[in-house]
């Protein structure tokens, strides 16, 4: 079979190499569909944390169930996605509930090699039903349940002002997760492009520009001087972690999505005296997928709306790189696999 290799930062390679057979507790899945994601992106650009290559990128799946040992509920031909993040079961995350955070956590595409071919092994405790959702809604699952479990990580209220720092696929999803929550979504980003598509595509209230020289301004006239109450980053960026502490309201709470290699610094007397809660959301669970999956079935997420670029599988070298560029307005890219 056919696959994609990151083999070092900026060079991908297509290889051949043997179809995967099947094994205890695992099942085998003819992938339809790639959504590329940041972390393949950070993974092409040489800044992804916990990273060592070459890697098999790509753990944004759906397929067809071609093989099964120990599914009980799944059937030969299903389309399926799953839960890219393989943990132990045993350590004291897997233990209280918190399998997006095992000590031991292999994460498809990143700890270990993902789903960038044409055939994927995967264990059987991972896969997902696919409830009648098309392969790119299926696909597209795994981002909206890190969005969904940084909203419920932060506790998101009914009428609160919640920030979202970053509009790119992350950001957008937990965008409408805190929607769905019953919060008052602000959307802030560099690029206008990507603000016109919140105010469009999401109905996004408010957005605001982080190039402006008044942001704190605009945010305190949107929340009436208060200023929100959830901060969420979905950028990555350490310069936009670090300085969106000054965003936060009296008794607010910060959550990380967006992950980077470098020092987060602040002001610990500005955070303290606000009396802060700083916290990171990592990956997601099987109840946050759950939730993703009841929102699209009930039409209060379409997914569809952030595929912006389609590409065959062999083209996905050739097109990589011109991702990176904001002038290509990418939102999300879909790959199309064995269509033939």
């Amino acid at each position: 079979m056919d696959i994609l290799s990151c083999t070092e930062p900026g060079l991908l390679t297509y290889q051949k190499t043997d179809k995967p057979v099947l094994t205890k507790d695992h099942s085998i899945i003819k992938i339809k569909r790639i959504g590329i994601c940041g972390t393949d992106l950070h993974a092409f650009e040489g800044t992804q944390p916990y990273f060592t290559y070459p890697r098999i990128l790509g753990h944004e799946l759906s397929g067809e169930l071609v093989e099964v040992d120990n599914a009980p509920g799944f059937e030969i031909g299903e389309a399926v996605t799953f839960i890219p993040y393989f943990n132990c079961g045993v350590c004291i995350a897997c233990v209280n509930n918190k399998p997006n955070c095992c000590t031991s956590i292999k994460v498809c595409g990143v700890h270990i090699d993902g789903g960038m071919s044409e055939y994927l092994s995967v264990p059987s405790s991972s896969l997902v039903h696919g409830n009648g959702l098309s392969f790119d809604e299926l696909a597209l699952i795994e981002p909206l349940a890190i969005g969904a479990h940084g909203i419920r990580r932060a506790s998101v209220q009914p009428d609160e002002f919640v920030l979202v720092i970053g509009a790119g696929p992350i950001g957008l999803g937990t965008m409408e997760f805190a929607r769905i929550a019953g919060a008052k979504v602000i959307a802030l980003d560099i690029n206008e492009q990507r603000l016109q598509f919140c105010k469009d595509k999401l109905k996004v209230a408010y957005t605001v520009n982080a190039k402006d020289n008044n942001v704190t301004e605009q945010l305190m006239e949107i929340t009436q001087g208060n200023m929100p109450t959830v901060i969420i980053d979905a950028t990555g960026n350490l310069k936009a972690i670090n300085n969106s502490f000054q965003y936060m309201a009296h008794g607010a709470r910060y959550i990380l999505i967006g992950l980077q290699k470098g020092e987060i610094n602040f002001s610990h007397p500005e955070f303290h005296k606000r009396e802060g809660t700083l916290m990171s959301s990592r990956n997601a669970t099987r109840a946050d997928f759950e939730h993703v999956v009841n929102s699209m079935k009930n039409g209060l997420v379409d997914p569809l709306t952030y595929i912006t670029h389609r590409v065959e599988f062999n083209e996905v070298k050739d097109e990589f790189a011109d991702w990176l560029n904001p002038e290509m307005g990418v939102i999300k890219a879909m790959v199309s696999v064995n269509e033939a």
